[in-house]
């Protein structure tokens, strides 16, 4: 678990007691303000959950990427190089 989906949960709870003691005491104020604080503590756990998906879903690469680099130094560079001047290109406007 990351830290954005902690505090999601965190805060999903909280709008969640906030809204059930709105009910009870009849202040909408603080059952809205209890709505709100689920929407948002939804979100940012989604955020924390796509973040975890991400991270392993790029695990693999970023392993054969240093494997790569490890076992052809030379070409590495040489494709970080490329790679770079097209990116600088794009920045600049010209194309290829």
């Amino acid at each position: 678990m990351n830290q954005d989906q902690i505090a999601g949960t965190a805060t999903d709870l909280t709008g969640k007691v906030k809204e059930t003691i709105g009910s009870a005491t009849g202040d909408t104020q603080t059952q809205n303000a209890g709505v709100a604080d689920q929407i948002s503590g939804k979100v940012q756990k989604t955020i924390g959950d796509t973040r975890e998906t991400v991270a392993a879903a790029a695990a693999p690469f970023a392993d054969k990427a240093r494997k790569f680099a490890n076992d052809r130094p030379f070409a590495a560079a040489a494709l970080a190089g490329v790679v770079g001047l097209a990116i600088l290109n794009t920045l600049r406007g010209k194309k290829a």
